[in-house]
């Protein structure tokens, strides 16, 4: 539950914060706003992110969308497409507002991680992300070059936490559960070693032939070659931390001998172990 008095109702800054790259123009909490008119769309002309505190609310926009409001939800704004939220007739409002724009932020459009196809997702629980929120804007800073930067760091790491949550989750709801659970076995060694892509396939109910082609249509690559790369990514690793001898990964990795291992490191990272060692460790 949120209290009222953990963020109350005000603005967080008294003046924008920008940067050469960007920057926050405004911030703060409201309460029991009237919204916006779904009937009478509002165009921002900058980024907007709220965050739903309390409500049983609403969105629109012009693209066709509408979706029902909770708490814990954020509310991506672009700069051209015009939208609409706010509370149902009757209902308790409150969120979190940020207004920003620059440079860095048409980039992160421009890369789909802003995406105005995809405003509203969730994001919990509540508490966490509203003192998250919060904390991007520090009191004692409201001037200056330092200050902005400082801020605008602190807003973008919140941000691409958000982003990533709202990727993650949509990602998990495209991939079927079979694909998740044989890239998991594909990917680690069990408790007796790294299964085949042959015994994978049986753990999760396909023949052989059908799990190769499902999993090469879905993933691009086969599920063989997918464990050599999991399987070099951990040798990788492992020679950066030092301490185990080429024969050594190669045991480990379950290859049969350290020229096969390097020639299949090679192939995945275009160098040899050798010259991997070399190139992160020095000498």
């Amino acid at each position: 539950m949120i209290h009222h008095e953990a963020w109350p109702a005000r603005a967080w800054l008294e003046s924008p914060l920008p940067t050469a790259a960007g920057g926050v123009e405004l911030a703060g909490a409201l309460e029991d706003n009237d919204g916006i008119d779904p009937e009478n769309m509002r165009v921002l002309g900058s980024y907007g992110l709220i965050y739903v505190l309390a409500a049983d609310g609403y969105y629109a926009d012009a693209s066709g969308l509408r979706r029902d409001l909770a708490a814990g939800d954020v509310i991506l704004i672009t700069p051209d497409l015009a939208h609409a939220y706010g509370p149902k007739p009757g209902t308790r409002w409150r969120h979190l507002y940020f207004v920003f724009s620059g440079p860095q932020f048409d980039l992160w459009r421009e890369c789909g991680l802003l995406d105005p196809r995809r405003p509203v997702w969730r994001a919990g629980p509540v508490e966490f992300w509203a003192r998250r929120l919060a904390e991007t804007v520090q009191p004692d800073e409201r001037h200056g070059p330092a200050a902005a930067l400082r801020t605008l760091g602190r807003f973008l790491d919140v941000l691409a936490s958000l982003v990533a949550l709202r990727d993650t989750d949509a990602l998990r709801a495209a991939r079927d559960p079979w694909l998740e659970e044989s890239q998991r076995l594909l990917g680690a060694p069990s408790a007796r070693g790294w299964l085949t892509p042959q015994q994978v396939s049986a753990k999760v109910g396909f023949s052989y032939e059908n799990f190769r082609k499902q999993f090469a249509s879905r993933t691009g690559v086969s599920p063989g070659q997918f464990q050599k790369r999991k399987r070099i990514e951990r040798a990788q690793s492992a020679i950066y931390h030092g301490g185990r001898t080429l024969k050594q990964l190669a045991e480990e990795l379950e290859f049969c001998d350290v020229f096969h291992f390097s020639k299949a490191f090679k192939q995945v990272t275009g160098a040899t172990p050798s010259e991997f060692r070399r190139k992160v460790r020095g000498g």
